[in-house]
């Protein structure tokens, strides 16, 4: 289980940002278990493009077998196109309650985000890499492309586990859809991430820390 031990502000070099300035050079991988059995995995890669902007490629597959069976499945698969600190597009498909469902958002000729006509403003992915921004209240649902009402609370600060040993982090409660525990580095990297779905108990452990 991720370590809950809060410690206090001294006993940290430093305290990591609400949110990453900057497109990590490393991608990050995350096993993903639930209630402690594998469950699936979710990876962000980042590819720099040569001309300032950045692709990021995201993956999840997670499915529960009884033998042969597959009795859930969901994958996710998108890809962010960032021009420093500004979206420039987002595409995703999702496969989830048996069905698929697609998703194109660009950035208009006035300077919004705009998802099937409807003009979204500013709005951050929900896809937790980059992290969140303090006093942030909606943000883009990749998986519907409307925007989505958060609440994002700070949880302190704890040492996280990751499949290499534990690393110090700042945590943030979002509260959305699902309410979603997420920890960041000192360099705003994410490297952990818990949740409860559906009565099941969802946990991430970095691969890469």
């Amino acid at each position: 289980m991720i370590k809950t031990l809060l410690l206090p502000a001294t006993l940290i070099l430093g305290s990591a940002p609400a949110f990453a300035t900057d497109v990590p050079a490393q991608d990050i991988r995350f096993d993903v278990y639930r209630n402690g059995s594998p469950f699936g995995e979710h990876i962000v890669r980042f590819t720099p493009l040569g001309n300032g902007d950045v692709d990021v490629d995201i993956e999840i597959e997670l499915s529960v077998r009884l033998g042969p069976i597959t009795v859930f499945r969901y994958e996710h698969q998108a890809i962010e196109r960032w021009d420093d600190n500004e979206l420039v597009l987002m595409r995703s498909r999702t496969f989830k309650d048996g069905g698929w469902l697609e998703v194109d958002v660009e950035r208009g000729p006035e300077g919004e985000l705009i998802s099937v006509g409807e003009m979204l403003g500013e709005l951050i992915p929900s896809s937790h890499w980059r992290g969140y921004e303090p006093g942030i209240e909606t943000i883009l649902n990749t998986e519907t492309g409307e925007p989505m009402p958060v609440e994002v609370t700070d949880l302190g600060t704890a040492m996280i586990e990751t499949a290499n040993g534990s690393v110090e982090a700042s945590g943030y409660r979002m509260a959305g859809s699902v309410t979603v525990d997420l920890w960041y580095d000192a360099d705003g990297r994410w490297v952990g991430c818990e949740f409860e779905a559906r009565g099941q108990r969802i946990r991430y452990v970095l691969q890469n820390a």
